[in-house]
């Protein structure tokens, strides 16, 4: 019969066991998350700068400048130019006005949930927003194609500009990518919003305060850097956008100040590139690396940018 000692012995051993596998466990996914993105940045690089496997790399045949600079993207057509500011504009275009709609409305929306909803309308607001976020990209896409542009697009357009919308277009593109980054600027807004200590607010109110005066001259600055990472986060996510803008956008990139023209993004150009006729090997199709690394760097930027503001103006409070 084993003592009590014993017993409690092999009880720890057991657990300290349970959470060597956990910790290792847990290691292990940080190592592999390390490792895809090392190879996903090798691969970028080796076929964009450096060559592999004795082929050159996009810009050792293409000049950085002129991939820079020039405005014409028509890598098929002669001898290939590969400016990607056409693309970098239609991708601007769309998140651009992503941000304008899907920003406001995401922290408005995280405001009335944070403060002036009640427990029973979060329940039920809350689902939804769920809910929108786990629609398809693809289904955004014929969404914008179906209703928005032939019933608020091509209308505004109109009657507003005098000019016609095509059928594909950035505006369309646009609204669609913002009805997508809401449920993401709403969900870590109002996380960042309810952090706010409970107190901040009693003392607002004490002063004789409204709820309105709380919620913008307290509750935000005291959550705003939270708020602009989140911000941030949603462009890098609007940026990175394929498939809803693919569809509703074009393929047809465009160099222009016109959004109710259409136009091609840098996704959809790597999308439609990689399903196209372009060889192997080929300077057209080492072209989608070069793209895929300009939007790497932009949309790390980006996120670098947005720790870089959550961690310089955190407010920390005991």
């Amino acid at each position: 019969m084993s003592s009590p000692k014993h017993s409690l012995a092999a009880k720890t051993n057991l657990r300290r066991i349970r959470e060597w596998i956990v910790l290792a466990g847990l290691m292990g996914c940080a190592i592999v998350s390390l490792i895809v993105t090392a190879a996903i940045i090798f691969v970028l690089v080796s076929e964009s700068v450096t060559g592999l496997g004795g082929n050159p790399a996009f810009f050792q045949e293409v000049s950085l400048w002129s991939f820079l600079t020039d405005t014409t993207w028509a890598p098929q057509y002669g001898e290939g130019q590969f400016g990607i500011l056409p693309l970098l504009a239609g991708t601007l275009w769309v998140t651009g006005i992503a941000s304008l709609i899907g920003l406001p409305i995401g922290l408005t929306s995280a405001i009335y949930l944070s403060e002036y909803a009640s427990p029973r309308t979060r329940s039920i607001i809350k689902p939804l927003l769920e809910i929108l976020a786990g629609i398809p990209t693809v289904v955004y896409g014929y969404f914008a194609l179906v209703f928005v542009t032939p019933l608020l697009v091509k209308p505004f357009a109109e009657y507003v500009f005098g000019i016609e919308a095509n059928i594909f277009n950035a505006m369309s593109g646009g609204i669609v990518v913002g009805i997508m980054i809401i449920p993401m600027v709403t969900s870590l807004s109002e996380d960042v919003i309810r952090a706010v200590p409970r107190s901040l607010r009693e003392g607002a109110y004490a002063l004789g305060s409204t709820r309105f005066d709380v919620s913008t001259k307290i509750v935000i600055p005291a959550a705003l850097s939270g708020i602009l990472a989140s911000f941030l986060l949603a462009i890098s996510r609007a940026l990175g956008e394929t498939m809803a803008v693919l569809i509703a956008v074009g393929l047809q990139p465009k160099l222009t100040w016109n959004p109710f023209e259409t136009m091609c993004t840098m996704t959809g150009n790597i999308v439609s590139m990689a399903g196209g006729d372009a060889a192997t090997g080929s300077i057209e199709y080492r072209s989608i690396y070069a793209v895929a690394l300009t939007l790497f760097v932009i949309t790390l930027g980006m996120n670098i940018c947005s720790q870089f503001i959550l961690n310089r103006y955190r407010e920390v409070y005991s």
